[in-house]
């Protein structure tokens, strides 16, 4: 059981979380490669909650189930594109910010697969998985039981 119902004891703030949500989500990143992006900075943060959520909606988007259960290892997996690969370390290294950040290199993968929008739309995507896994794990969120 999670430790706070977040919604009921700061609903102002979580309706403007979820109005940025939704703007993310209205916004032109590729679907398939939000929920890609959702699910490993999620893995990365121990957040069961989130990875179970996004899981579920990436099979929704039409993700296959190898994909997702390859994705912790998308390095060496050949199922994904240069375009999600360059989303997926550019989440991995926002997601683990060390001193270095995120390096030139991978922005610069990022530049060469996505437009503007859709670079604003993961930079936005990526703050904003870290920062539902900041909520969801120190509140002990939960699945529901299948």
């Amino acid at each position: 059981m999670s430790r706070m119902k977040l919604p009921q004891f700061a609903p102002e703030i979580y309706q403007a979380w979820i109005a940025a949500e939704g703007a993310i989500q209205r916004g032109p990143l590729d679907p398939v490669v939000r929920e890609l992006v959702k699910i490993r900075a999620s893995q990365m943060n121990g957040c069961l909650f989130c990875v179970d959520m996004h899981t579920t909606d990436a099979r929704l988007a039409g993700e296959t189930e190898k994909r997702i259960y390859q994705l912790d290892a998308w390095r060496e997996s050949e199922l994904y594109t240069d375009a999600e690969r360059a989303a997926l370390a550019y989440a991995e290294a926002v997601t683990r910010l060390d001193v270095h950040g995120v390096s030139d290199e991978i922005w610069a993968e990022v530049e060469k697969h996505f437009e503007e929008g859709a670079r604003a739309g993961l930079v936005a995507l990526t703050a904003m998985i870290n920062m539902w896994n900041r909520i969801g794990v120190p509140l002990r969120m939960r699945p529901e039981p299948v």
